[in-house]
């Protein structure tokens, strides 16, 4: 029997760990940029199950391809082949032209796989080049060693002792690298463009520096593009963007459309580290997480589609920044490339994701006064003008 949404909450509060600040809906079904909530109400998703529905929902190949695998078989272990977890990683190698790949569940994951991979690789050379630099304000995930190389100290209270060996340096500023990096750098790890933390892209050569530097030291480059990654930036990888190639990237959100999985892929020499028994999963790379990622890969990098992308994210920002023009006491920057996009507010801007919400719009507020935009790829230039409606309607009740 369908439950009321009050009953869903009152379950949900009983039941379930209250780690989530959830919004007051309960979402029942979703078509292309579209979600509905148990009552019929329809909403436009500018969030994408941040940034996770790249291809809009109940995609129908993607839907085919699922229910498909799930008829022949969701799991078999990685002690055995599957033609399925075979073609999608010779998809992202060739996409990549780096080496060899691993999947996980999630971007922490794939970052945890990372982060093992460069220290195992750098013990070769020496048993003490363990330094690992991170940014300011970047987020790599939720495990111990993830949340450790974030660099936000609001996720790491109350977890220590962390683990030993992470740095931090703010974002952008090549010289406050070049001071910390030695030879005892083993890595340095950096979202090319940061998500959780504001929306922020690197400015000028600033990844072509830190490449140099990782070069000089012989540290690795790692490119964290769990969010950046999939086409969001207009490129497939966003260091395309940047003409910067690192030593091992990862991903996950989009990279199955909705399927849980996570990626980390790395070249040839480095993941010459990693040994049978070194690394491993039970659920990474099951073949129904594998067959809908094919989907993805399949789909994403053709030229059109990332066109696509490149057109209306440009579209999108040029309509954010001609609201800024509007609104310059509540908005004070707007950032981003592709579909995925950001404007500094003077203020809190949870009230404002509300508003919209209660209008039918899903946006979201990351950082506590940025609001980010990360819907499905497939968006139109006429529902970024919808919600473009929402949004300036709300701002000029805000702004009051």
């Amino acid at each position: 029997m369908k439950e009321t949404a009050e009953q869903v909450f009152e379950k949900d509060r009983q039941g379930y760990l209250p780690v989530f600040q959830r919004y007051p809906i309960v979402l029942e079904r979703g078509e292309g940029a579209y979600v509905y909530d148990n009552t019929g109400k329809k909403y436009l998703d500018f969030l994408g199950g941040i940034a996770v529905n790249v291809l809009g929902h109940a995609y129908g190949p993607l839907v085919e391809a699922v229910a498909e695998q799930a008829g022949k078989l969701i799991h078999c272990s990685n002690l055995y082949y599957t033609q399925a977890q075979a073609d999608a990683a010779d998809k992202l190698v060739k996409l990549s032209g780096l080496g060899k790949a691993f999947f996980g569940n999630s971007g922490a994951e794939a970052n945890e796989g990372a982060i093992k991979l460069a220290r195992k690789y750098a013990h070769q050379f020496d048993a003490e080049k363990s330094q690992i630099i991170t940014a300011l304000d970047s987020f790599h995930g939720r495990t111990i060693a993830t949340l450790t190389a974030t660099g936000q100290p609001k996720y790491q209270e109350g977890f220590g002792p962390l683990p030993a060996g992470f740095d931090y340096v703010p974002y952008n500023d090549i010289h406050a690298l070049e001071k910390l990096m030695s030879e005892k750098t083993c890595a340095v790890m950096l979202e090319t463009i940061q998500g959780e933390g504001g929306v922020y892209t690197p400015k000028d050569d600033y990844l072509k520096q830190v490449r140099a530097l990782c070069d000089k030291y012989h540290a690795l480059l790692i490119f964290d593009e769990i969010q950046a990654g999939i086409g969001r930036s207009g490129k497939f990888f966003a260091y395309e963007r940047y003409h910067v190639k690192p030593d091992i990237v990862t991903l996950a959100k989009g990279l199955a459309g909705g399927v849980p999985i996570g990626a980390f892929i790395a070249t040839d020499e480095v993941a010459k580290a990693f040994h049978a028994g070194d690394h491993g999963t039970t659920f990474g790379g099951n073949p129904l997480a594998c067959a809908a990622a094919n989907v993805v890969l399949d789909t994403v990098p053709k030229e059109q589609f990332l066109a696509h992308v490149e057109e209306v994210g440009t579209y999108f920002k040029g309509k954010l920044e001609a609201l800024q023009q509007n609104y310059p006491a509540l908005m004070t920057e707007v950032r981003g490339v592709g579909l995925i996009l950001g404007v500094q507010l003077t203020k809190p801007g949870r009230d404002i994701v509300n508003k919209c919400l209660e209008r039918g719009a899903i946006i979201n507020c990351t950082a506590g006064t940025v609001l980010r935009f990360i819907p499905p790829l497939i968006i139109t230039k006429a529902q970024v003008d919808e919600v473009m409606g929402i949004l300036d309607t709300v701002l000029s009740e805000e702004e009051g």
